[in-house]
């Protein structure tokens, strides 16, 4: 089994990307087969509908949605919604998705887009049969201080996000 965290901040001082470093650790500390997607280094084409699936670093993407059990998308939230670079990556890598466990975990600017991940897991679930972690994180930028999380509510919300994740990704590998 194999675990993938996609880290979707292009922002180099990103919230969302302390979360990812901290569910790979905790993930590796637990003894899982763990990636780390940060796709500040994969960088993506927009996807055209057309020639953008060629790319190479498509491909790639598409080799690591493909090979994982479990995926926890760590994801700013902007005006309401994941990022648009999330967004990209799934239409680009669009069935490489087909039944896999999905977690969240979400950094944002403000209490009032507490919601706000639901469309990407509605979409996921119906576009993809994916199955949907019931926990996620949700972490203002109160919960971070010197690229720690420093509130203890999202440090115990995320470890239980991320043994979640792996435990379902488990449950539902051994019924293939």
């Amino acid at each position: 089994m194999s675990l993938l965290i996609i880290s979707s901040s292009l922002n180099s001082d990103s919230n969302s990307r302390i979360l990812a470093k901290e569910a790979e650790r905790i993930l590796r500390a637990d003894g899982h087969d763990v990636t780390l997607l940060d796709l500040r280094d994969l960088p993506l084409p927009l996807c055209d509908g057309e020639k953008a699936y060629e790319h190479p670093n498509v491909l790639k993407a598409d080799q690591f949605v493909s090979h994982a059990t479990g995926i926890i998308i760590a994801t700013p939230i902007y005006n309401y919604d994941v990022n648009a670079a999330v967004k990209n990556l799934i239409e680009l890598t669009g069935d490489a998705w087909e039944n896999k466990v999905v977690g969240f975990l979400c950094s944002a600017g403000g209490p009032g887009s507490f919601m706000s991940i639901m469309g990407l897991a509605n979409s996921l679930m119906l576009d993809f049969r994916c199955v949907i972690v019931p926990r996620f994180v949700y972490a203002l930028g109160n919960a971070f201080e010197n690229d720690a999380i420093t509130d203890a509510k999202i440090s115990a919300r995320l470890v239980e996000c991320v043994r979640a994740t792996a435990h379902m990704a488990t449950v539902l590998k051994k019924t293939d």
